[in-house]
């Protein structure tokens, strides 16, 4: 069942005797193994394959528990075939062999169809074992495996001399199961590394380079570089596979905080402004207006940016925290501390209904301090300027000009800050919110538009776990709000589902009413716009499920003059392995919907990315005035958006939505005096790994917690790879929930090893592996957040 690959006529002395890592993977396995490797594995050198980890080990005669199965995704399994049955359909003309699966803990099905279904049940008898390897789908709410490829791994009794040989290899050692797919099964991979490391241990390894210095390998007790890979790959046991990996992960841990450590480095050495309220100035006279007092957090995040702000270097620090915590007040201070010490402060948002949101509040909060210069301003009092990429010509003219002149001492805007033709006259600080929908070019960028560099601040309401801001965000010091204001009314949150017990979505709409009846309002989520160009079946997109054939949920504001738009709706999709599920439900059908039925009679509008800038503005001034009762909306509310009054969000295909995002969304509710209610609306069985993630969210409000349960869940990739850019991912061994105490060590011999050495002069090797992860296809890997 398995086909050995080609090996290669080269001679050993004929390859690369600097690198032999970045020998191209033809010269040793063959053209043919080599393209599909390439193609589907995105493997392209020697290096590639040996980092391309095995996901898991097996044990001869282990069972796989079939459980644990990833639904919609390429899987292998070590498991015993149950029983096996021939079926007939189309009156006789077509035949399906069924075969069960077990191991103990769950069932697998096998389907092969027409004439070949013979030849597999003559192979596949009840008590076998073996590696099964294909595509996991849910099928009548059972696993299955559709023409899967397997090697059976052997018997006893009068097959089991014949399959002698081909087992040998398995007896007594464990058996790598590598991340594959249908072109190229694990135990294929699994015959090119044993040609690729033959051929390097022919050489004696010669010419492969360490990343990591003697001294740090001696000090943590790290085999070096090939014994990690020769153990990884073809381990003789448990032991070797946790050195091996302890030491891969030192690779990429150490890799990663020295990029980040030359960042602070070279930041922490450029000249910067320091930046110092003044005595009885804006920020006083702001702080006089308050009705309410700072929690002690606010006050403590407070004092480190300000002592960071008056420091001749510029501030890099990241503000993070719960969901209704005050970050935006925290920043404001911030940015009113920066012009009372004479500059201007910049504060760049995503999307240009959050760029809006941001502006209406900040002017509110200000008042009278928001109008310097103007009738009935007040004397300390400053401008605050709306710019974004859809504004018209004369509006624009305008805040460009006040802008440049300096009579704006607060510029708020979206992406259209960043162009070429904007100027400030003393930027003295960047505000950036939302890290994770901007990348370092875009941050940087802005800092470029000052005449000095500018401080930074950089806020997320994204709670992120201590190891992941240090991975992430390694670059910036960190802040944390952990303690919400007074007045914040408790949220809570109730799962949905709407295809097992329909009574309860009757109920969910019936509570939406009873909100509304008692003067308050409501929000519903939806994954997508609907009725828009790439949104037919089969458009796929972030949100929707892999393998859906309906409409993608991805919903991004349409780039305006000046901006680059910022994507709504990017979930991280539902893992309900069904290949034939239903579009994701859809704004403009969902608010039809309510309209003529459960919530006929209520005042209901709709609030989507292709919306003009000035209606979506609209209707938000509409909704926060309180002359609208229902929100039907995409994700372009998920941040920023304030209106104290909304009591009840329920989101629909709520599936669809990341851990994280969920957490972001109901964040929008019981922002007042009146306690929040979130929905969470699903159509997908108890059984499946999604409905695991809502009930995860309903069941706490912590969302450092919610982000760890978010980041355990999905793929290192997703949250620290290349997903954007379509590469593979900088980290696959390391993982960054998991190996705290790695990151922190890691983090202390990079500041170190910097410190002495900023250039890396003395470690070649160690600026190879950098100039490796910081390639052009990589550059933006920071940004990650």
């Amino acid at each position: 069942m398995s086909a050995q690959p080609e090996t290669s006529n080269t001679p050993p002395s004929s390859r690369s005797a600097a690198d032999p890592l970045a020998d191209p993977l033809a010269r040793v396995v063959g053209g043919a193994t080599a393209k599909v490797m390439a193609t589907h594995l995105d493997l392209r050198t020697v290096g590639d394959l040996l980092h391309h980890y095995p996901r898991r080990y097996a044990e001869r005669g282990e069972l796989t528990r079939l459980s644990d199965l990833p639904v919609d995704e390429h899987a292998t399994v070590v498991a015993e075939v149950a029983d096996t049955r021939i079926l007939t359909f189309n009156r006789g003309r077509g035949q399906r062999l069924e075969v069960t699966l077990t191991d103990g803990s769950g069932r697998l099905q096998l389907v092969f169809f027409g004439r070949g279904a013979h030849h597999h049940k003559r192979e596949l008898l009840p008590g076998r074992r073996g590696l099964f390897s294909g595509k996991v789908s849910l099928f009548n709410r059972r696993l299955q495996l559709a023409h899967p490829s397997y090697q059976l791994l052997g018997t006893t009794g009068e097959d089991a001399g014949s399959e002698a040989d081909a087992v040998a290899a398995f007896t007594s050692r464990l058996i790598p199961l590598y991340p594959a797919c249908r072109q190229m099964e694990s135990w294929k991979i699994a015959k090119a590394v044993d040609t690729v490391l033959a051929s390097l241990e022919a050489d004696g390894w010669a010419g492969v380079r360490d990343p990591l210095p003697p001294r740090l390998r001696a000090d943590h007790d790290l085999p070096p570089l090939p014994e990690a890979l020769r153990r990884v790959h073809r381990p003789a046991g448990r032991k070797e596979v946790e050195a091996a990996r302890r030491r891969l992960k030192w690779d990429e841990a150490f890799v990663l905080q020295v990029a980040l450590a030359r960042r602070r480095y070279a930041d922490a050495r450029l000249p910067a402004v320091p930046r110092r309220p003044a005595p009885d100035g804006l920020l006083t006279a702001f702080d006089a207006k308050l009705p309410f007092t700072l929690t002690e957090g606010q006050c403590r995040v407070g004092e480190e940016i300000f002592a960071d702000l008056a420091a001749d270097h510029p501030m890099h620090r990241l503000l993070q925290g719960e969901v209704g915590s005050g970050k935006t007040l925290v920043a404001l201070r911030a940015m009113l501390g920066v012009v009372d010490g004479g500059g201007q402060a910049a504060l760049l948002a995503p999307t240009e209904v959050l760029a809006q949101q941001h502006h209406r509040s900040i002017v509110e909060m200000m008042g009278e301090l928001a109008e310097g210069g103007l009738l009935g301003g007040a004397e300390q009092g400053t401008r605050v300027t709306l710019l974004t990429g859809s504004m018209g010509a004369a509006a624009r003219r305008r805040a460009l000009l006040e802008t440049v002149t300096g009579e704006a001492g607060l510029v708020i805007g979206t992406h259209a800050l960043i162009e070429d033709r904007v100027r400030f006259h003393d930027l003295g600080l960047v505000v950036v919110d939302e890290q994770h929908r901007f990348g370092v070019r875009q941050r940087d960028a802005l800092r470029s538009r000052a005449e000095h560099p500018p401080h930074l601040l950089v806020m997320t309401a994204t709670p992120i776990p201590r190891t992941v801001a240090m991975t992430v965000f390694g670059d910036l010091e960190t802040s944390v709000l952990d303690q919400l204001p007074e007045g914040r009314s408790p949220i809570v949150t109730h799962v949905v589902p709407a295809e097992d017990k329909p009574h309860f979505l009757r109920r969910a709409w019936e509570r939406v009413r009873e909100e509304v009846a008692a003067g308050r309002q409501a929000y519903v989520v939806c994954p997508r716009i609907g009725d828009g160009p790439g949104e037919d079946a089969g458009a796929g997109g972030a949100g929707a499920t892999a393998g859906t054939k309906g409409a993608g949920a991805k919903d991004a504001d349409p780039p305006a003059p000046g901006d680059t738009a910022a994507a709504e709706g990017t979930g991280s999709g539902a893992d309900d392995g069904s290949g034939d599920r239903r579009p994701p439900l859809a704004v403009l059908d969902v608010a039809r919907s309510l309209a003529a039925g459960p919530l006929a009679g209520l005042r209901i509008a709709e609030l989507h990315g292709r919306m003009a800038p000035d209606a979506k503005d609209e209707v938000m001034r509409r909704f926060s005035a309180g002359e609208l009762d229902v929100l039907v909306a995409t994700t372009v509310i998920e941040v920023g958006v304030n209106v104290p009054n909304a009591t009840v969000m329920a989101i629909m295909d709520a599936d669809r939505f990341g851990v994280s995002q969920l957490h972001q969304l109901r964040g929008r509710v019981g922002r007042g005096e009146h306690p929040g209610l979130c929905l969470l609306v699903t159509d997908l069985p108890e059984a499946v790994p999604a409905r695991a993630r809502l009930e995860a969210v309903a069941s706490t409000r912590d969302g450092f917690e919610l982000s760890r349960i978010d980041l355990e869940q999905r793929r290192e990739g997703d949250v620290l790879g290349q997903a954007q850019s379509g590469g593979r991912s900088s980290l696959r061994m390391l993982a960054v929930i998991e190996d705290e105490d790695i990151i922190i060590e890691a983090r202390r011999e990079a500041a170190e090893l910097v410190e002495r050495d900023p250039e890396l002069t003395r470690t070649p090797a160690l600026r190879t592996a950098l100039d490796a992860l910081l390639d052009a296809e990589r550059e933006e890997f920071l940004e990650r957040g």
